[in-house]
């Protein structure tokens, strides 16, 4: 699966079903291992917020599925 593959997928918190955004880059440590996701806040005009970037890491991702990326995070303030 490539990174764009990702990217077209939405994030889903498993803890209370929202949506958290999409992937918009991934941080790669120096053995090629993708250790962080920067995420896009999902957010009606979203460039009059400025917000703290959202990540997460690979070890929150509990389930790739067809169309969303279910995530396991004590919560986000979005």
């Amino acid at each position: 699966m490539n990174l764009s593959d990702l990217q077209r997928k939405d994030i889903v918190n498993i803890y209370d079903g929202k949506k958290l955004g999409r992937i918009i880059d991934a941080l790669i440590d120096e053995q090629g291992i993708i250790t962080t996701f920067y995420i896009e806040p999902r957010r009606f005009l979203s460039f009059f917020h400025l917000k703290e970037q959202v990540t997460i890491t690979f070890k929150q991702i509990k389930k790739i599925g067809e169309d969303v990326i279910l995530v396991e995070t004590g919560g986000f303030d979005n």
